[in-house]
């Protein structure tokens, strides 16, 4: 019986150690992605937005399409979604925020996005 006893106390302890990641852990990178998601008014501001588009590099390895939706998918070669995320513009400056975590920033100047060393045309 003491057997039994130190397996379920070992259990609790699991379960209380689980649900402590779940609860401060999980929960606030959950509710962060969430704030993230336009609001419908903002949608309708991006719907007209004049960087809403396709915008590639050159030679064409490069593809950023920003949506109204304030999400952007970035091609890259072959890979048609490289990278995916949100942006946000606010004047000529446009800020990514990467589903897998880091973040990117870029200017718009004369009809050109420069952004991480590359430059992007509207396409």
């Amino acid at each position: 019986m003491a057997e039994f006893t130190n397996v379920s106390s070992g259990l609790v302890a699991l379960i209380v150690s689980l649900s402590f990641i779940a609860f401060f852990v999980l929960v606030p990178i959950r509710a962060d992605r969430q704030q993230s998601v336009p609001t419908t008014s903002q949608e309708k501001d991006m719907a007209t937005h004049p960087y809403v588009g396709l915008w590639v590099t050159g030679d064409g390895h490069i593809r950023h399409e920003l949506l109204p939706s304030g999400r952007y998918i970035e091609g890259r070669g072959s890979r048609e979604r490289a990278y995916e995320g949100r942006y946000e513009v606010r004047g000529s400056q446009i800020n990514y925020w990467d589903d897998s975590g880091f973040i990117a920033d870029g200017e718009f100047r004369s009809d050109i996005l420069y952004h991480a060393g590359m430059v992007l045309y509207r396409h």
